[in-house]
């Protein structure tokens, strides 16, 4: 869990922009996403890397994001679930490496199964100790933070917050994962497990039945999808790293403060980028220890193309998918995300640390990613 490079206190995220349609719905997503973690660490025995661990946490396991919930320690019941079984439930892979390397669970051949070498996609997943402890925290909690959110910003605003998205994924003939998916090479999005073409959407499946979490990051995922069906590069780097950048130069130390995004995968991006020819990376004429990047013309090329796509696909869904369902999505976004004139983001009040987590050790924030960069880390939405 790296830190995120910022000093600055919470500001108000560019309040005189109209922020792209996939912005509001990552913003969103990532508060939720750091309330829940936040209150997960508080619960849960635990150990870190870098902040410490809780009292007793010998055979505790390593702290992850919601993602992994999502898309392993949902679906791994009493009698635990198959390899391959696994990616057909979640609709979408996991780190499995990890999550055993973590303490979450075991993995091994079924002792039922009479093959003498059975391969590994017939394995059986089943939850540790540490891992049961973690289903019990987990699973009740989404409904604990939305339930806040309800205190916080309103019933009504946050059944609309969950209409929204839920009318819009219906247009969708498509099952995507309850998740965003764990970003590949390129940080480039993959629905569902191993690119395999989308399974028809499940019809007997209600909002009420999904997290909204769930909800947002269907509708999320989609627009991914569909942006980078037409994109030689990702909505994730287009968000978070093309779009600061101009020909003049920006600061490389600077980009985890502007756009909210962790040191390693900020370098991850611009590696990505500059071996493409997207950008170039130097030193600072004026002061030479400082590296500055700039975008090529192939890089200011991509940078208005990303900008014109977000357009043609919000105008696309607004067609295609009517005016209300649309805009009532880009509205009841819009209020959380960007909140009275004059004021900081709503958002900004999920973001509080708990006393002791992680989180609190590190500078907080004052930008929040514009496209979640879940990793194969953990999961965490700002790649940390």
């Amino acid at each position: 869990m790296d830190s995120i490079n910022s000093s600055a206190r919470f500001i108000i995220p560019e309040m005189n922009d109209r922020l792209p349609l996939p912005t509001l719905l990552s913003q969103v997503l990532v508060a939720f996403t750091i309330e829940f973690d936040n209150e997960a660490e508080r619960r849960m025995p635990h150990r870190t890397s870098n902040h410490g661990s809780t009292p007793d946490s010998l055979d505790a396991s390593w702290l992850v994001s919601l993602a992994m919930w999502e898309n392993c320690m949902r679906y791994v019941g009493e009698d635990g679930v198959t390899v391959h079984a696994l990616e057909g439930l979640a609709r979408t892979t996991t780190n499995l490496g990890g999550m055993e390397r973590w303490g979450y669970v075991v993995i091994e051949p079924d002792p039922t199964d009479p093959r003498p070498k059975p391969p590994r996609r017939d394995w059986v997943i089943r939850a540790t100790d540490a891992g049961r402890k973690a289903q019990d925290i987990w699973r009740p909690l989404f409904g604990t933070i939305e339930k806040r959110w309800k205190t916080r910003f309103g019933t009504d605003e946050i059944a609309r917050l969950r209409e929204a998205p839920w009318t819009v994924f219906l247009q969708f003939e498509v099952n995507l994962p309850d998740c965003l998916p764990i970003l590949g090479y390129g940080l480039f999005s993959k629905a569902p497990a191993n690119g395999q073409p989308v399974s028809p959407r499940r019809g007997a499946e209600t909002a009420s039945q999904l997290s909204l979490s769930s909800l947002l990051s269907r509708v999320l995922l989609a627009f991914a999808i569909e942006f980078e069906l037409e994109s030689e590069l990702s909505l994730a780097i287009c968000a978070n790293v093309v779009r600061l950048l101009d020909v003049k130069g920006t600061r490389v130390r600077d980009l985890p403060r502007l756009s909210g995004v962790s040191k390693e995968l900020t370098k991850v991006s611009l590696g990505f980028l500059e071996k493409r020819g997207y950008v170039v990376v130097g030193p600072d004429p004026a002061t030479k220890p400082t590296k500055l990047v700039r975008l090529t013309s192939k890089g200011c090329e991509a940078q208005g193309a990303y900008r014109k796509q977000l357009d043609a696909i919000e105008a696309n869904w607004l067609a295609r998918h009517g005016k209300g369902a649309t805009g009532d999505l880009r509205e009841s976004l819009e209020r959380l995300v960007v909140g009275p004139p004059g004021q900081r983001s709503p958002l900004f009040s999920c973001l509080e640390p708990q006393p002791g987590g992680w989180r609190a050790s590190i500078p907080r924030p004052d930008r929040l990613p514009h496209y979640p960069l879940i990793t194969h880390r953990g999961g965490f939405p700002d790649g940390s």
